[in-house]
């Protein structure tokens, strides 16, 4: 059996596009594993946890090998619920619209709260960081209004796309297929561009 986890980081609900493509995928899978078990987390809507002082102070705890306090140890027990939610899951599809060149920020923040030290990474001195959660693969849906891989700087960047993949590599997710829906609003006819990125979609499931 296959759990995958739908990381649905888009504001739009279902007008938004992203979202569409991811669901494409996933409907695609469907019809070829059908013990296929989906989860779907709508980061918007999910209620995530702050990760502010206690939290961070939980987490320098666990550096330093120090006690953490009830407050610290409520704050790391809410992010240990998030985590294990994400450490569940088989496969990941997760999709996102570039925001101000970026991630959205409901992203960022469950990205913080699930990437701790013990869980999603660890430390050597002379090794360095490794990641965790090996033997997991990924499926990441961008899109972008303007921006589009090789266009001139003055139509935008994009810094999404490397951190989300960098960020999948450090938990140890390196198997790792990408989606692109760009641009959505300098096209000629948009429905045709997302036809066809719908289309990559299921071409993609059918070869998993």
């Amino acid at each position: 059996m296959t759990t995958l986890l739908h990381i649905n980081a888009s504001a739009r609900g279902e007008l938004s596009q992203s979202r569409s493509i991811a669901t494409t995928f996933i409907e695609a899978l469907a019809t070829k594993d059908h013990d296929l078990t989906v989860d779907t987390l709508d980061l918007f809507e999910a209620g995530l946890p702050d990760f502010g002082t206690h939290a961070a102070a939980a987490k320098l705890a666990v550096f330093t090998g120090s006690e953490q306090t009830p407050e610290q140890v409520a704050a790391w027990e809410r992010a240990r619920a998030v985590f294990d939610r994400f450490a569940a899951a088989d496969l990941y599809v997760l999709n996102l619209p570039i925001w101000n060149h970026g991630l959205p920020y409901i992203l960022k923040q469950y990205i913080d709260i699930v990437t701790q030290p013990g869980w999603a990474f660890g430390f050597d001195p002379e090794l360095g960081y490794s990641g965790l959660l090996e033997g997991k693969r990924a499926v990441t849906v961008f899109t972008a209004g303007v921006h589009q891989p090789g266009v001139p700087i003055e139509f935008g960047s994009d810094y999404a796309t490397p951190y989300v993949h960098d960020w999948l590599r450090f938990v140890g997710v390196k198997d790792v297929a990408e989606l692109r829906l760009a641009p959505t609003v300098l096209t000629e006819d948009p429905q045709v561009g997302f036809a066809a990125a719908q289309e990559r979609a299921r071409e993609l499931a059918g070869d998993y």
